[in-house]
C-alpha cells in the first residue's frame, strides 16, 4: 500500500478540530510575534541603552533564522519525526521568549531573539503539514481557514497589542505573554497530536539516507544573507553600500548552487522537483504575492496613520483589527466554499477585491478619520479571506503524501520571503517617490507662482497679527509652507505605492489559472 493511500485510511484517534485548535494556538503566537515588536523598538533601544539602527536588528535577527528554518523544517521533520520536531520547534519559542524578555543587554536579545525565530521558523510548515494530514479532502479547506485566520488575524492586532502594552506595561511584556501560550501549547500537542504511519516510515528512511550538508550550508547561507539584504537594503542604501553588495553577491551565488545541488542530488535538503506540477508553481506565485500585499500595507497604513497624521500607535493599530474581524467572520464560509467552488476562481476573486480595495485606497488624504481608515482595511480584508485557503488547496492538489511537509514548508517560505520582499519595496517605493514629488511640488515654492505668492502673503498677514514682526512672520510663513508641501509629498508617495500594490494584485488573477483544475471532492492521493 502507498503512502498516500495509507494517509487516507489513516485517522488520529482524538478529535480533529481539537487537534486544528491545538496546532492554531501556536500559529497564532508565532505570527503575532513577527509584528508585535515592531512598535515597541523605541522603547526597547531606550531601555537598553543601544541607538535607533542597532535596536531594528531585534526585528532582523529574528527574521533572518526564521528564514533559515522554513526551508529545511521537513527535512528535520522526516528525520527527527514531525511531533518531535513541532514540539522542540514550541518549546524553543517559548524559552527563549521567556529570555528575550530577561535580556539585560542589546546583544543578549538578539542572541535570543535568533533562536527565537529558528524555533518559529518549524512552526507553520509541521502545522500545515499537520492538518493536510489529520483531514480528508473534503473537510480541509474548513481546517486551513482556522489556521488561516491566524495567519492573517495576527499580523493584524500586533501592532495594536504591541502599542497597548509598551504604552501601559513594560516592553519586556510583548515577549512573556508568549509563555503560558507556549506552555498551554505543548500540553496540548503532547496529548492530541501524532505521526501518521507515513511519517514513521520517512524518518525510517531519512535515518538510513546521508545527511546533505552541502545543501543545508548553501540555503542557509543564501537565505540569511537575502533575508539581512531585504531588511536592511533601504536604511543602508542600498547596492551603494559594500556591506549590502556584498550579502546580495553572497545570496545569488549561493542560492543559484543551491538549485543546481539539490536537483542532482538524490536526497535533498528540499524537493525541488515539486516545481515540476504547474499547480504548485501557481500557487507560490500567488503566495508570494499574497505575503507582499498583506505584510506591505500592514506596514504602510499604520505608518502613514502614525508618520503623517500623528496618531498614536494603538490608534493605528486599531485600524488594522477591523480588518482581522472581517477575515475572522468570512473565513469559515470560505472553508466551507473550498471542495465546492473551484479555488482557481476564488483566488482570482480575491486579488480583484484586493486590487480594487487598493485602487480605492488611493484617495487617502491628510485629515482621513479612524472610520475611513479602517473601511479602506476592511474592504481589503474582504479580498485576503479569499486567499489564504484557496491558495494553499491548490499547493496540496495532487501531491503524494509523504510530501506534505515539503509542501507546506515551500509555501510558508513562500509567503514569509513575499513579505519582506513586501515591506522592503514598500519603504524604498515610499522613499524614491517623495524625493520625486518633493521635488516637482518645490518648484511652486518661488516668488513667480502666483498662489505660492498669495498663500504667502496671507499667512504672514495673520502671524504678525498674532504678534510676530514681519521679519520672522515671513520667516515661520515660508517653514510652515514648506512643511505643508512636505506632507503633501510624502501623501502621494504613500498613494503611489498603494497603487502599485494595487496593481500587482489585478497581474495575479490570471496567474490563478495556471493552476490545473481541482475536481470537485477530489482526494489526495499517492502517485
Amino acid at each position: 500500500m502507498s503512502a498516500g493511500v495509507a494517509t487516507d485510511i489513516w485517522r488520529p484517534r482524538h478529535n480533529q478540530w481539537a487537534i486544528a485548535l491545538t496546532v492554531t494556538l501556536a500559529t497564532f503566537m508565532e505570527v503575532l510575534d513577527t509584528s508585535i515588536a515592531n512598535v515597541a523598538l523605541p522603547h526597547i533601544a531606550g531601555g537598553l541603552s543601544a541607538g535607533a539602527d542597532e535596536s531594528t536588528w531585534v526585528l532582523t535577527s529574528y527574521l533572518v533564522s526564521n528564514a533559515v528554518i522554513l526551508p529545511i523544517s521537513a527535512w528535520m521533520s522526516d528525520r527527527f519525526g514531525r511531533k518531535r520536531f513541532y514540539m522542540t520547534c514550541v518549546a524553543l519559542f517559548t524559552a527563549s521568549s521567556f529570555l528575550c524578555g530577561m535580556a539585560p543587554s542589546l546583544p543578549m536579545l538578539i542572541f535570543f531573539r535568533v533562536l527565537q525565530g529558528m524555533g518559529g521558523g518549524g512552526l507553520a510548515p509541521s502545522e500545515q503539514a499537520i492538518l493536510a494530514d489529520t483531514f480528508e479532502p473534503s473537510k480541509r479547506g474548513m481546517a486551513f481557514a482556522i489556521y488561516g485566520m491566524a495567519v492573517v488575524l495576527a499580523p493584524a492586532i500586533g501592532p495594536t497589542l504591541g502599542g497597548y502594552i509598551t504604552d501601559n506595561f513594560s516592553w519586556r511584556w510583548i515577549f512573556y505573554i508568549n509563555v503560558p501560550v507556549g506552555l498551554l501549547s505543548l500540553l496540548l500537542t503532547s496529548r492530541m497530536v501524532e505521526d501518521p504511519p507515513h511519517m514513521v516510515h520517512a524518518r525510517e528512511a531519512a535515518a538510513r539516507t546521508p545527511v546533505d550538508f552541502t545543501g543545508l550550508v548553501l540555503v542557509g547561507l543564501g537565505l540569511g544573507c537575502l533575508q539581512v539584504v531585504l531588511d536592511k537594503g533601504q536604511e543602508d542604501d542600498w547596492f551603494s553600500s559594500p556591506f549590502i553588495a556584498s550579502l546580495a553577491g553572497i545570496a545569488l551565488v549561493a542560492l543559484l548552487t543551491f538549485i543546481v545541488w539539490e536537483w542532482r542530488n538524490s536526497h535533498p535538503v528540499l524537493n525541488l522537483r515539486l516545481f515540476k506540477r504547474r499547480s504548485f508553481v501557481a500557487a507560490n506565485m500567488l503566495m508570494l504575492s499574497l505575503g507582499a500585499m498583506l505584510f506591505g500595507t500592514t506596514v504602510l497604513i499604520p505608518q502613514f496613520l502614525q508618520m503623517q497624521m500623528h496618531w498614536s500607535a494603538t490608534q493605528a493599530g486599531l485600524t488594522l483589527s477591523g480588518g482581522g474581524v472581517v477575515v475572522f467572520l468570512m473565513m469559515p464560509m470560505i472553508g466551507r466554499m473550498v471542495g465546492k467552488v473551484d479555488s482557481r476562481k476564488m483566488v482570482a476573486v480575491g486579488f480583484l477585491i484586493s486590487g480594487f480595495s487598493l485602487i480605492y485606497m488611493t484617495s487617502l488624504y491628510l485629515g482621513i478619520d479612524f472610520r475611513m481608515a479602517t473601511i479602506y482595511r476592511a474592504i481589503q480584508s474582504a479580498g485576503l479571506a479569499f486567499l489564504f485557503v484557496p491558495i494553499n488547496t491548490l499547493a496540496y492538489l495532487g501531491v503524494p503524501a509523504e510530501d506534505n511537509n515539503q509542501v507546506s514548508g515551500i509555501v510558508n517560505l513562500s509567503r514569509n520571503m513575499g513579505g519582506s520582499i513586501g515591506i522592503s519595496a514598500v519603504t524604498t517605493l515610499l522613499a524614491q517617490r517623495a524625493q520625486i514629488h518633493q521635488h516637482d511640488l518645490s518648484w511652486h515654492l518661488s516668488g513667480g507662482d502666483l498662489p505660492f505668492m498669495r498663500s504667502l502673503s496671507l499667512l504672514s498677514r495673520r502671524l504678525v497679527s498674532g504678534g510676530l514682526s514681519p521679519f520672522n512672520a515671513n520667516l515661520q510663513s515660508y517653514g510652515r509652507l514648506y512643511l505643508t508641501v512636505h506632507g503633501q509629498a510624502q501623501t502621494l508617495a504613500y498613494i503611489d505605492t498603494i497603487f502599485i500594490l494595487g496593481v500587482i494584485c489585478f497581474l495575479m488573477v490570471p496567474v490563478a489559472f495556471l493552476a490545473q483544475r481541482p475536481r470537485p471532492g477530489e482526494v489526495h492521493v499517492g502517485e
